[in-house]
């Protein structure tokens, strides 16, 4: 096998090529945010969606993850990634552009969310993990971390904008013209992406069987205890994440009573942790050891959150919203270690395969999880289903504990 090599990458703090990509993606997240919050306000407060539907709305966007998860591992092994994240983000772009459209001229309904959802998620599929990929293109191994870390706090920012943004706009203009806002996002992020000229890291070969690359990249985290136990931990707590996510703007609108345009700031609020623990992540994995670290933000962030199903107005809505900033700031700063650890230990040729395969169970049991919280929000409330979903995520913490992340202090830097 032969394999074209990039130029010498730039450093992370001052590379042209990565500047160029992290303002892309950065702008992208920010309209992500805002259409998170923006998505379900418009089906709760245009049209009227029941608490499932809305859960229902929040799975289709990750359904995709199910559906194709593993061929698309494949193909953007096989493809030019930034090509690929180009047209991913114009199909986007063309997406979320047609529910303002649809809305203006009076045909807006459920069914063309739903749409939108499925055709968005799909886009997301294949740019997230070209996303994962490419990155090792840009930077060298000892700048993955720092690079990962930017991305990661600039994404954490991008969440406590996006909310606010979409707030603003819901009060201002109404919840669907905030979908506007994503739909330039990713448009900036394609022009970002055309403007990068650091070539590819592409790898030459005979073209084998599509089944066989997917199995190969199964077999390589079944096989590895690390990537086996971090997979079956990420999946346990997203299912129980986007179960309190896919009922939240339920709960805060209809239960506590908190007006729309409040929301999008409020969920700003709780996104401020996320910031704060990417940008500490590097120095806490220094501090503790990168394996150390990880067990902290697993098993000593969650049980914060039990914060949240307290909340009431007043200060008991402050309570839950501090409780919220601190798991977001355990789920950030366990990104970036994560994230850095597979993409240097896990072999190029084969990063897109192993990092779909983790990602099919770990985003594959989002839509789940918000199904099953939709499903129980309508028979119990969202409340209650909050409690529950919490305590899953605090048990799900656990799960490291079971693998060998807990006999070292750094998680290696190569298989075996």
């Amino acid at each position: 096998m032969t394999v074209t090599r990039a130029r010498s990458a730039p450093a992370a703090t001052g590379g042209r090529d990565f500047r160029l990509f992290w303002l892309g993606q950065t702008t992208s997240k920010v309209g992500s945010s805002v259409t998170a919050v923006a998505l379900p306000l418009v089906a709760v407060a245009t049209l009227d969606a029941s608490t499932f539907q809305v859960a229902a709305l929040a799975a289709c966007s990750w359904l995709p993850w199910l559906l194709i998860g593993l061929p698309a591992g494949a193909w953007v092994d096989r493809l030019p990634r930034r090509p690929l994240m180009i047209v991913c983000d114009l199909l986007c772009l063309a997406v979320f552009t047609s529910v303002p459209l649809a809305w203006w001229l009076g045909t807006l309904t459920l069914t063309h969310l739903f749409a939108a959802a499925l055709l968005t998620g799909t886009a997301g599929v294949f740019l997230q993990t070209a996303y994962q990929v490419y990155l090792p293109t840009l930077l060298p191994p000892a700048e993955l971390p720092a690079g990962n870390a930017r991305l990661q706090s600039t994404e954490a920012a991008a969440n406590v904008a996006g909310p606010g943004v979409a707030g603003l706009v819901t009060q201002l203009a109404g919840a669907v013209m905030g979908l506007l806002v994503d739909a330039a996002s990713f448009l900036v992020s394609a022009l970002c992406l055309l403007r990068i000229r650091t070539p590819e890291r592409l790898h030459r070969g005979p073209r084998r069987p599509l089944g066989t690359e997917v199995a190969e990249g199964l077999r390589f985290v079944a096989r590895d205890p690390y990537l086996r136990i971090m997979t079956v931990w990420g999946a346990t707590s997203n299912l129980a994440l986007t179960g309190y996510q896919a009922v939240l703007v339920v709960f805060l609108v209809r239960e506590v009573g908190v007006v729309p345009g409040v929301v999008g700031g409020l969920l700003a609020a709780t996104s401020l942790g996320g910031v704060l623990g990417a940008a500490t992540a590097g120095a806490l994995a220094r501090s503790l050891g990168s394996a150390r670290a990880l067990l902290v933000c697993a098993a000593l962030t969650p049980p914060f959150g039990l914060l949240l199903p307290l909340a009431e107005r007043g200060p008991r809505l402050a309570l839950g919203v501090a409780g919220l900033a601190v798991v977001s700031a355990g789920v950030s700063a366990g990104n970036v270690i994560k994230g850095s650890f597979r993409q240097a230990y896990a072999p190029h040729q084969l990063l897109g395969r192993v990092t779909v395969s983790m990602q099919l169970l770990n985003y594959g049991t989002i839509p789940l999880g918000a199904l099953v919280a939709g499903a129980l929000g309508a028979a119990i409330g969202a409340r209650q289903t909050i409690w529950l979903t919490m305590t899953a995520v605090v048990a799900a913490g656990l799960i490291l504990l079971a693998g060998p992340i807990r006999r070292t202090r750094d998680l290696p830097t190569h298989p075996g």
